[in-house]
């Protein structure tokens, strides 16, 4: 009985189907762009994550963490966002109706 060796990407990619195939890249891109997204926020603010994580109050790895989420509760966003100087909008868009804004989602104080 032969031992498995391990396989490259592109041969495990080889065996999806075409449509599959060519939607990996683009899939790739959008999660790519999706882990960077926090990351690239705070840099374009010329700030480090030692420096977000004192405004916050917390450890840098913290903020380490919550760069690399894609699920974070909006209050979490919202602090973030508002330590680097910036608000958080929320808006809901359907195809046939203009933008809704909505407030106060994600406060912690009422």
């Amino acid at each position: 009985m032969a031992t498995a060796m391990g396989r490259s990407l592109n041969e495990k990619l080889d065996e999806l189907p075409a449509d599959r195939r060519e939607r990996t890249p683009a899939e790739a891109d959008r999660v790519h762009a999706e882990y960077l997204t926090l990351q690239q926020l705070r840099k374009a603010r010329e700030m480090t994550q030692v420096q977000l994580a004192q405004v916050l109050n917390i450890r840098q790895p913290t903020i380490a963490q919550m760069e690399k989420r894609s699920d974070l509760m909006i209050s979490t966003l919202r602090n973030y966002i508002e330590a680097m100087g910036g608000t958080l909008s929320l808006v809901v868009e359907f195809p046939d109706r203009p933008p809704v804004f909505l407030e106060r989602l994600g406060d912690t104080e009422f």
